[in-house]
């Protein structure tokens, strides 16, 4: 839970008169806390483990961005428009915010606008680190260790560790640079980030120091702050860097370190609600009921919040982009109402919080004064406002060129197989090929097992007709991704030009019963089908290459040949007319049912087609020698006697 946000100002918590009973360490109990929220990551690096072995990293990511990102903004909602007497407080906030941020979110996105990206990243790692901070108080406070200098380390140690982690991580700032950069914001210089993840880790180094220091400072000099905050800092940073800089792939870093934040967050708002409602008579009905006591309703409130997350869900497998961008502003929205929220409806300071928490003293609950609008617009101008409209002035005045952007990104991050991969994607679209290929190089320097650019290697070698490159990339990429479908049909292809024909086929049959809706493997296999005249296997695997994709004009041409192979004319000539309306440029499709109205002795329609075929297709033997047939034909049928 973030109890300080950018919207908040990092305050001293009043101290509470000393007392005879020993302090609890933990916020629930000692199980409860190392499983909730000190201990959580040696969970959920071996339950990810294991749920890599079912799902994608990218299956894994989805859901959790859905049902835990999304859906964990829920209970923060809940409280802001079901506590009256908080509702009454900051009624303006409740009411504007929502309208103004939906609007721009929506704004953004339906015009394509990339700073609300870079906006809700800075403010999304800002409330993560704030999490954390927020812990540190709750357990210092149980402890009732209230020193000035504690919090500000606290503070410092959060967030200069937290920015380091991002400034260190090649994959993080491959992505942030590449929002940044596709704003049409102009080019850091690479000196300024070298210097700045030189200078941020320095500081990091030292300020850790001092944390540590201080600890055992005060611990000698009997002012103990609480062990616990001690475990939850180092797990907490361990576990960030460990997800921005330990793990493969950055998506499963990002989910990992999302469900961390979720399930910390969620049974916290969950406990301080739950004790609200039981001390406060002006909780709402709705509230009251959720969070009364009861072991069934928290199944109803993980319910909730997974209907709530449902949304990002649905946006996700949206097809439609023009609702999609509307959808993705209002989920957008969703993030930042969570952030603002949580700056300032969990203030550790306050008596109602601290009360919910269970932790002694604090001031009483404060409502802003008659110029306390002022400043908070001046915050909101200055962490929103004014970053997001300089965005919007640099998009709109132009963006480089993706390669532009791509090459300015490795020149900042010159290590790293991210940023190198996304170069070489780039040069590949502008028909760099060459270049392309030494950046894949460089890529598989670093990843010699990344399929992706072994896989786009060979698509070049293969555009190059260099076909013993190509199969030595491709053969590779299947050595780590054995049933990629449509990597075996590459594969194929390139061994059939080899003329390794037998080898091909098999490769062939491989894409077509790995990836049955990929239309080129189960056109290519029905053409080894039916050169070996397996026909009705044929017919199945071209039927299944047009169901995939009914606008391909070639294989409804294969079906057709097959299928007036084995005497199905009515239906090859369906195909064929089909063929001809969606690729009308095609002549193989007015040869062949030029033929088979010739073979069927209507020379008039023979002779039509095969004109066409041969005035798309001026050099077409085949097409030429049955014209002259038709012609011949009808030329005699008009001259025989009684006609």
């Amino acid at each position: 839970m973030q109890h300080v946000t950018a919207f908040s100002r990092v305050e001293a918590v009043p101290s509470v008169p000393a007392a005879v009973a020993r302090p609890n360490l933990w916020i629930l109990s000692s199980w409860r806390d190392l499983i909730l929220y000190v201990g959580t990551p040696l969970l959920l690096v071996p339950a990810f483990a294991m749920a890599q072995a079912r799902w994608s990293v990218q299956e894994i990511y989805l859901f959790v961005a859905a049902f835990g990102a999304m859906g964990h903004h829920l209970p923060g909602m809940i409280r802001a428009y079901g506590d009256r007497a908080l509702f009454d407080r900051f009624r303006w906030r409740f009411i504007v915010a929502p309208l103004f941020l939906v609007g721009t979110c929506v704004l953004f996105y339906a015009y394509d606008l990339k700073g609300i990206i870079l906006v809700v990243f800075f403010w999304g790692v800002w409330h993560g680190m704030m999490q954390t901070y927020g812990f540190c108080r709750i357990y210092d406070a149980k402890t009732r260790s209230f020193a000035a200098i504690n919090r500000r380390l606290d503070f410092l140690t959060c967030a200069v560790w937290f920015a380091t982690a991002v400034f260190l991580s090649s994959p993080r700032m491959t992505d942030t640079l590449s929002a940044y950069y596709s704003t049409g914001a102009p080019m850091i210089p690479p000196w300024i980030i070298h210097a700045l993840q030189r200078g941020l880790l320095a500081v990091a180094i030292g300020v850790g120091v001092l944390f540590f220091a201080n600890f055992f400072w005060m611990w000698s000099r009997g002012q103990r702050p609480n062990p616990v905050k001690l475990a939850l800092v180092v797990s907490s940073v361990a576990f960030w860097f460990y997800c921005n800089n330990g793990v493969t792939n950055i998506i499963a870093g990002i989910a990992l370190f999302e469900v961390f934040h979720d399930v910390q967050y969620l049974s916290l708002v969950w406990i301080y609600n739950r004790n609200r409602v039981e001390k406060d008579s002006s909780i709402g009905g709705f509230m009251r009921f959720i969070f009364r006591r009861s072991g069934s309703l928290i199944g109803l409130y993980i319910g909730l919040i997974f209907a709530y997350g449902s949304l990002a869900f649905f946006n996700s497998h949206l097809q439609v982009q023009n609702i999609s961008r509307i959808l993705t502003g209002v989920v957008t929205a969703s993030a930042l109402l969570h952030f603002y929220y949580d700056g300032f409806i969990w203030k550790m300071r306050e008596s109602s919080t601290r009360q919910s928490l269970g932790l002694a003293g604090g001031g009483s609950d404060i409502t802003p004064g008659n110029f306390g609008w002022m400043l908070h617009g001046m915050k909101w101008v200055a962490a929103f406002v004014i970053p997001l409209g300089a965005f919007w002035w640099w998009q709109s005045h132009g963006a480089p060129p993706d390669e532009q952007r791509a090459a300015w990104i490795v020149a900042d991050l010159p290590n790293g197989a991210r940023q190198h991969f996304k170069y070489a994607e780039a040069l590949r679209t502008a028909g760099k090929l060459d270049q392309a290929v030494e950046e894949y190089g460089i890529v598989l320097k670093s990843e010699p097992r990344d399929e992706q650019s072994l896989i786009s290697l060979g698509e070049i070698y293969t555009s190059q007709s260099k076909f013993d490159a190509a199969a030595e990339s491709l053969a590779a990429a299947l050595q780590i991704k054995k049933d990629d479908g449509e990597t075996h049909y590459d594969y194929g292809y390139v061994l059939q030009r080899l003329g390794r024909n037998d080898e091909a086929e098999e490769h062939f049959r491989l894409a077509a019963q790995l990836s049955p809706k990929f239309p080129l493997g189960r056109l290519s296999y029905g053409k080894q089908l039916a050169a070996s005249g397996r026909l009705d296997e044929a017919i199945k695997n071209f039927q299944a290459a047009v169901d995939a994709k009914p606008e391909f004009g070639i294989a409804r041409i294969e079906l057709a040949k097959a299928l007036f192979a084995t005497g199905d004319v009515d239906h090859a000539k369906s195909n064929l007319v089909e063929a001809q309306r969606v690729d009308p440029n095609e002549a193989g499709a007015f040869y062949l049912l030029g033929t088979i109205y010739l073979k069927q002795g209507a020379l008039p329609q023979a002779v039509t087609q095969l004109q066409e075929a041969l005035r798309l297709q001026p050099d077409f033997p085949d097409a030429e020698q049955n014209l002259r047939i038709a012609q011949s034909e009808a030329g005699r049928s008009v001259t025989t006697p009684g006609n």
